[in-house]
């Protein structure tokens, strides 16, 4: 063995016994977390998907809501219909802010949807709901922030609960055990290249 391979397999022996002993140190999270999803940069929602994957792949009970997409069709939306057995699916919202223009039927939407949000919480029936968008509603004041953040926090124990959306309000980013603010480098849109099946939606 080189001396080069040696020093690495000295700084690999090491590195593996200062991980396991981070690991050692913790403890197993007694009730599902709240995780946050923010920022200007695209992968939100498809991080989101992608934990609810994850989730569904350990044969956890999942569920979603989409507060901001209304009717548009999406690629999550297409596959959940193919496994409705798998995935709760609710889409509450009656699309974009610039396509409804009417901001009390917006309110109605988002006070509709935040109480079917708070019986997949409470129901104690799911491990993971993602509550997708929901930080637009807020942004725009649809619903009460503390609200928000109170019946959040009063979600049944079993219950681990995604938020998604630009513009997170500083008490869910304080009250949150995870927050991921997505941060935009390049995007294609910036270029003259519009939304992909597949990859955008």
């Amino acid at each position: 063995m080189t001396d080069k391979n040696q020093e690495h397999k000295k700084n690999m022996v090491e590195l593996k016994a200062e991980q396991r002993a981070k690991v050692k140190s913790k403890k197993r999270a007694e009730r599902g977390l709240f995780l946050l999803h923010t920022g200007d940069g695209k992968g939100k929602s498809t991080a989101a998907y992608g934990t609810l994957l994850r989730a569904l792949g350990w044969g956890h009970d999942v569920a979603v809501l989409q507060y901001v997409k209304g009717n548009w069709k999406t690629g999550e939306k297409e596959f959940f219909k193919r496994f409705p057995e798998l995935v709760r699916l609710e889409v509450m919202g009656e699309g974009f802010t610039w396509e409804t223009q009417d901001r009390e039927r917006d309110i109605e939407a988002a006070e509709k949807a935040w109480k079917v949000s708070c019986e997949m919480l409470n129901s104690g029936e799911y491990d993971l709901v993602v509550l997708d968008e929901l930080n637009i509603v807020l942004r725009n004041d649809y619903l009460d922030k503390e609200m928000v953040k109170e019946g959040l926090l009063a979600r049944h124990p079993r219950t681990t609960v995604i938020v998604t959306g630009r513009n997170a309000p500083d008490n869910l980013i304080d009250a949150a055990d995870l927050v991921t603010n997505m941060e935009m480098i390049k995007h294609p849109f910036e270029n003259g290249i519009k939304a992909a099946r597949g990859i955008d939606f």
